[in-house]
This record gives structure tokens, C-alpha cells and sequence, in this order.
């Protein structure tokens, strides 16, 4: 699994010229709305999320000058659609997020291009034996059902499935069909 767009961070990152940052946010942009043709609410969902994420990554005047919009940002999408997709994850293009209520991505979490996330889902990190905690890593083109936990350091792999209701606390392989408390492959 590579990390989303084709590098460390979803091609956004301010190390980048403002230029290249921007053709790298509309792409992303253009990505996640074509993802979410049919899904109004995905993709106002996305877009913030992508708005979120240029600012918390721009050069510290634009940030500054952003930071009404992070506010707006957090009360409308977190508090009022009850949607927590940290705009510090590493998000590839083509996220589709389905009927999002009760969706938690933490900060550290990587997922891949042409995800599908639904309602009630948790990605959310794991303080290990050793004391560190981790987040999972979701493979590229994953449907991940309504009301999974994806929990720890585990990585699901490339074309995997998650079925709803599914706690996965070990890594998924590859084209996988998993279901289960805990997800275990099926079929």
C-alpha cells in the first residue's frame, strides 16, 4: 500500500510550492466530488475536509487568515453533522463518506484512494503493550460498512471489504472479506 496520492501526505503539504499546492488541492477536490456524484452530503463533507486540510497546512499567514474557516469547519461538519474527519489524516482522492453521522478518523490515521467509509465507523488509534500508540492504515479502493472499529496499528489491505458491525483488531489481507467482533474472513 502506498500513501494516499502517490506521496508522505495527500499532496497538499506546505513544503510544496503555492502553485503545486494548489493544483494538488483542486485535484483532490475534482477526486473526491466525482466519488460522491450521487451523495450531496458526501460531498460537502469532502470538500471541507479538503478546505480543512489546505489551511491547517498552509504557510502561517494564509493559516492565520484561515482560521475563522477551521471554526466554522469544526461547528458545522463535527458538532451540528456529528462527523470527526481530522483534517490532519492522510486522505488519498476519491473518498466517498456515506450518510456520515457518527464517523470518527483520528489525527494519524492513513487511508488510501477510492475509499468508502459509511456511517458510524471508528478509526481510531491503540496504545499498544509498548507504550506507543498507533493508528490503522486502510489500503487503497476499501469498502469499510457502517458501524465498524478499525482499532490499532493494523493495516487493511488494497480491495478489501469490512462488513458491518466488524471490529478489526489484526490486519486485513489484500482483497479480504472480513466480518465479525472479532473480523474474521468469510466466504
Amino acid at each position: 500500500m502506498r500513501a494516499p496520492g502517490g506521496g508522505p501526505s495527500d499532496g497538499i503539504q506546505s513544503g510544496r510550492p503555492a502553485a503545486a499546492r494548489r493544483r494538488g488541492l483542486l485535484h483532490l477536490l475534482f477526486q473526491d466530488w466525482a466519488a460522491n456524484a450521487r451523495n450531496p452530503k458526501g460531498r460537502l463533507v469532502c470538500v471541507a475536509f479538503r478546505l480543512a486540510q489546505a489551511v491547517r497546512r498552509a504557510p502561517a499567514p494564509v493559516r492565520l487568515l484561515g482560521t475563522p474557516y477551521l471554526v466554522v469547519h469544526r461547528i458545522v461538519v463535527e458538532w451540528l453533522m456529528g462527523i470527526e474527519l481530522n483534517w490532519n489524516a492522510q486522505v488519498g482522492p476519491g473518498l466517498q463518506v456515506w450518510h456520515g453521522q457518527g464517523l470518527v478518523v483520528n489525527s494519524r490515521v492513513v487511508i488510501g484512494r477510492d475509499v468508502v467509509l459509511r456511517q458510524a465507523t471508528s478509526l481510531a488509534a491503540k496504545v499498544h503493550s509498548d507504550g506507543v500508540s498507533r493508528s490503522p492504515r486502510i489500503g487503497d479502493r476499501v469498502d469499510v460498512g457502517a458501524h465498524v472499529v478499525v482499532l490499532g496499528g493494523v493495516t487493511v489491505g488494497d480491495g478489501a471489504v469490512i462488513g458491518a458491525g466488524s471490529v478489526v483488531v489484526q490486519d486485513v489481507a489484500p482483497g479480504a472479506v472480513v466480518a465479525g467482533n472479532p473480523a474474521r474472513p468469510v466466504g
